[in-house]
């Protein structure tokens, strides 16, 4: 009987093929990530030429928003990033057509997930006082953004 309920170590467990579990957090994350991206069409920018900061200020306008509203949106943003992020969305509709053999159309659609994060940075120095040197960081951004079908609301 007590054998039955002996706990086995890691080499045992090996031994008999038993896969390592894995790590709460770690799983959890990999879960929240499956999840985020589940369905749709996920297209990336990568090394855009701009900060994470600034594009997150046109990025926070269109998330959420059906798919060519927030085209316009971005049409009439006057910042840096929009036409950029403008592209990626043209981008995201010709990705999402070519995967699911579906048309996107008016009011069908919407920018289910978006976000920038930071990328690497070119480091440049600037002449300071007293034989000084400030360091000038250019910053990249990376831009995800997904796009799905408007979910069928039970009515």
């Amino acid at each position: 009987m007590a054998e039955a309920t002996k706990k086995l170590t890691r080499k045992e467990k090996i031994a008999q093929g038993i896969a390592k579990a894995p790590k709460r957090k770690a799983a959890y994350a990999e879960k929240l990530r499956e999840a985020r991206f589940e369905g749709g069409a996920k297209v990336e920018l990568n090394n855009f030429r701009g900060t994470a900061r600034k594009a997150r200020l046109v990025i926070d306008q269109i998330r959420g928003m059906e798919v060519f509203h927030a085209m316009n949106v971005l049409k009439l943003t006057s910042k840096a990033s929009a036409p950029a992020i403008a592209k990626l969305l043209k981008s995201a509709i010709a990705s999402y057509e070519a995967k699911y053999e579906e048309k996107v159309n008016v009011g069908t659609h919407y920018v289910k997930t978006v976000f920038a994060d930071g990328g690497m940075q070119l480091k440049r120095m600037l002449p300071a006082p007293q034989g000084r040197a400030y360091v000038m960081r250019k910053r990249f951004c990376h831009i995800t953004l997904v796009i799905d079908r408007i979910p069928e609301t039970a009515a």
